[in-house]
């Protein structure tokens, strides 16, 4: 049974963070909103996490996983980025985009698409998830929490944990979320493409 977090989305209590990081330490998978919609989380180093996200959402070896990192610093620690890209980036973080890039090595090879070596990366612009990221210091690695059999993503707590209670270890509830997932942006062929409009604005990539 999941573990339910009532957690305040302006002012996230330290103490129910820290459950929330403890579990992702222990190799958990924890389900949380962002600031597009709820996602699926676990530990980067979790090597039975990618499994247990694709059991849940039915995906196939080739979909690619986000990283979902504390800030520009952090991410430029996990994929390789030029000039013009970074500009971008950075103007656009944080908010509601992914980014497609080259995985650098910091990223273990089962996390990168398996031929072009790529991964998803963001910065969410959300206090929970901001808090989750400094107390857990490492990136978060993530899926968004679409259902095989739903239209679109789950857009509350105690829904995600009737879901999904004997699939998760801990569901993180601070109030309701989107529904609608980050844009992304493929940027690993070295000028940005729109490969999916979500939340983010993607007139600035067009």
């Amino acid at each position: 049974m999941a573990r339910y977090l009532d957690v305040h989305p302006h002012d996230p209590q330290p103490r129910a963070i820290a459950q929330a990081v403890a579990i992702l330490q222990d190799d958990g998978l924890i389900a949380y909103p962002t600031d597009s919609c709820y996602a699926l989380g676990t530990r980067m180093g979790n090597t039975h996490g990618t499994d247990r996200i694709r059991a849940v959402r039915h995906l196939d070896a080739k979909h690619h996983f986000t990283l979902v990192c504390a800030d520009f610093a952090q991410l430029g620690q996990l994929v390789k980025i030029d000039n013009a890209a970074f500009r971008a980036i950075k103007a656009a973080t944080p908010g509601p985009y992914t980014f497609i890039l080259p995985a650098t090595a910091e990223v273990p090879r089962r996390l990168a698409h398996p031929k072009k070596r790529t991964v998803g990366v963001r910065i969410p612009d959300n206090r929970v998830v901001a808090a989750l990221l400094r107390e857990l210091g490492e990136p978060i690695l993530t899926s968004t929490l679409l259902l095989p059999e739903h239209a679109e993503p789950l857009t509350d707590g105690w829904q995600v944990k009737e879901e999904l209670d004997h699939l998760v270890d801990a569901v993180i509830d601070a109030g309701e979320c989107g529904t609608e997932p980050t844009t992304v942006v493929d940027w690993s062929d070295g000028a940005p493409e729109v490969v999916r409009v979500g939340a983010g604005d993607p007139d600035r990539f067009a």
